[in-house]
């Protein structure tokens, strides 16, 4: 009989899932008249024993076994009742078996499964330290909401245009709201494993990938609800710069390296100055002396989430309205307008113009520069209006010396070109 190459994957899947399954099992099954009844060999066993029956019967017989498995899982928790054993090992035998059949039609799927399955098993002490003492009631509160607002609101919000001029797009909106509180939460996190003076510079950094203006406005709220980490947060919220010029850089080498090269000496001014400014306020938070311990605000902060995703939506619209009012005068004023909302996607867009041969690389510089201006007057209104008056006074500066630096930088290197 030859078996097709699909399934003898299928076969190999579930065995190694048995495998790497029931060696934690082994190791925690004791030993004595109280240790449980599946250790390796059994997950092993009842991997192949789905694999088998889906192979024989498909979904009927694998289903059919399942069942069986689960009853053989009941007696055995049963006649070990008395220790209070748990359902973990019965529970991991049937899911075990269920993968098992899973790796005969999706083998990518039932490896990820099995190894899911072996991580929680093995994870055991830490997990339950994990909640028991180190999350707190309202962090776990923090958790579910943040769960909430991703997985239950986000995916029911249309993805369409609305609103006025067709300008917003609910889907984008409270993933801005997400995204905030994900930085917020990553600042909460890197605070609780480094301290306050390291952690919210490295979380400031990383969280500029995703989304600067999100991060100066989280590190604002941050500032203003502690006082004492001022400086941290500071660092972070202009260190978030440096990703934005990281990001810029590889999104327009994606598109046009030659575009890349006219724009480099402006982005490196700017970079440079995000880093030497925001690398100072590091040091001096550093030298700080301050508490290390989370601050007693909690890990997200949902209000100034929904705030900062209505002032953005705000400025959505009010670029809208412009651009309708203005026309096509030009690339210039289209990514400057498209700057108020995002540096990145004004940059791709003429990024593509001179990928295209519409202008030349060189022609990319000022509206590239204008986007980055308009979106630094976006970062200052946020500053400010989310972490007052110290907050923006610390920040401020650093965005508009990095502005500057750009706009220098390229007027050094060659004319800009309108």
């Amino acid at each position: 009989m030859h078996l097709p190459q699909s399934e003898i994957i299928g076969f190999l899947v579930a065995l190694g899932i048995g495998l790497l399954v029931g060696i934690d099992r082994e190791r925690r099954k004791g030993e004595g008249p109280l240790r449980h009844a599946a250790g390796l060999r059994t997950f092993t066993l009842a991997a192949l024993l789905g694999a088998v029956a889906w192979a024989i019967g498909k979904e009927l017989l694998l289903g059919a076994m399942a069942l069986g498995m689960a009853g053989f899982a009941g007696l055995s928790y049963w006649r070990a009742r008395e220790g209070d054993p748990g359902l973990t090992t019965e529970t991991a035998l049937v899911l075990t078996t269920l993968i098992g059949g899973l790796a005969m039609v999706e083998p990518e799927t039932a490896a990820a499964l099995g190894v899911a399955t072996a991580v929680l098993l093995t994870a055991r002490p830490a997990l339950h330290r994990f909640v028991r003492s180190m999350l707190s009631g309202e962090e776990l509160r923090d958790l579910l909401i943040f769960a909430a607002a991703a997985l239950i609101v986000l995916p029911l919000l249309p993805d369409k245009p609305v609103g006025p001029y067709d300008a917003l797009n609910l889907r984008t909106i409270w993933t801005v709201v997400i995204l905030v509180m994900a930085v917020s939460a990553l600042g909460y996190v890197a605070v609780r494993l480094v301290g306050s003076r390291f952690g919210l510079p490295l979380a400031g950094l990383a969280s500029g990938f995703v989304s600067s203006s999100a991060t100066i406005g989280a590190m604002g709220a941050r500032a203003r609800l502690d006082p004492e980490v001022m400086k941290p947060a500071v660092a972070g919220a202009v260190l978030s710069s440096v990703a934005t010029v990281m990001q810029l850089a590889i999104l327009v080498a994606a598109i046009s390296l030659d575009s890349l090269r006219a724009l480099a000496p402006a982005l490196l001014a700017a970079g440079g100055v995000a880093v030497v400014y925001g690398g100072g306020f590091t040091l001096w938070a550093i030298r700080q002396r301050t508490h290390d311990g989370a601050p007693p605000t909690g890990a997200l902060n949902l209000g100034t989430a929904l705030t900062f995703a209505a002032l953005l939506a705000v400025i959505v619209v009010v670029s809208a309205v412009a651009q309708d009012w203005f026309g096509a005068r030009g690339v210039l004023v289209a990514a400057a307008l498209a700057g108020l909302a995002d540096t990145h996607s004004a940059a791709v867009s003429v990024a593509s113009l001179a990928a295209d041969g519409r202008i030349t690389p060189a022609e990319t510089v000022v509206p590239v520069l204008a986007a980055v201006t308009t979106n630094t007057a976006t970062k200052m209104f946020f500053a400010l209006s989310s972490g007052g008056r110290t907050f923006s006074l610390y920040v401020i500066p650093g965005l508009l010396l990095m502005a500057a630096a750009a706009w220098v930088g390229a007027w050094l290197t060659g004319p800009l070109v309108p």
